[in-house]
């Protein structure tokens, strides 16, 4: 079994069922894709709008919850067949939430993020909410970080491509990724039989609840 292979077995461990995502009012879809180089993640730029909060931004898939769907789950399914035409009824693996966010844009909008596995290659086809998409690597986003300034302030975020994403985006991708790389150190380091410690879950549980009580304070 490949490296990336026990992280994702290792993620999907460590991730919030999907059945605790219930109270978020919007969902987005974190899709993964395993390669020989590492982990993928799949981000879109959506459309410069005059009216829309997002307008413009690097994101995820995803949106509102719909009265029509049956639960939280059925809206990051609808939302990522509508966007970008990618059906996770089929040929993917739901490995679990992060944490719901609140939007810091709109701070009553409570966000389920979705850590999907493709296990196929998918044919991606945008709806007009978006102008393109683009797959990095998720062990190499700690060389893209830096800021961004606005009229309001200077806030974090990664540099892709000349695009820069931040808010909401900038957070669970900070949040996976720390979840990552600590499976990663964990798989690295020796199995300790003579204690029967199994370090791994434990280890990430902690560390992702460390991050998301600092998480809090990053825009």
């Amino acid at each position: 079994m490949s490296q990336y292979s026990k992280v994702i077995q290792c993620l999907s461990r460590t991730l919030k069922p999907t059945s605790e995502a219930q109270e978020a009012a919007a969902a987005v879809a974190i899709l993964l894709k395993t390669t020989d180089q590492g982990l993928k993640i799949l981000l879109v730029k959506r459309t410069e709008k005059l009216s829309g909060p997002w307008s413009g931004q690097m994101a995820f898939p995803g949106g509102k919850r719909d009265p029509k769907d049956r639960d939280i789950r059925q809206t990051v399914v609808r939302e990522t067949l509508e966007e970008i035409s990618i059906n996770l009824a089929h040929d993917c693996r739901f490995s679990g939430i992060l944490k719901n966010m609140r939007s810091t844009v709109r701070p009553n909008l409570l966000v389920a993020p979705f850590v999907i596995l493709l296990e196929h290659k998918p044919t991606i086809m945008l709806n007009e909410e978006l102008e393109r998409y683009t797959w990095i690597f998720l062990n190499k986003l700690q060389e893209c970080e830096g800021t961004v300034k606005f009229p309001f302030g200077e806030v974090p975020a990664y540099l892709v491509e000349g695009n820069a994403v931040w808010g909401l985006t900038y957070r669970i991708l900070k949040n996976l990724g720390h979840i990552i790389r600590v499976i990663i150190q964990t798989l690295e380091q020796p199995f300790n039989q003579s204690n029967n410690h199994k370090p791994t879950t434990l280890n990430v549980v902690k560390n992702e609840q460390n991050l998301i009580m600092n998480g809090s304070k990053v825009y």
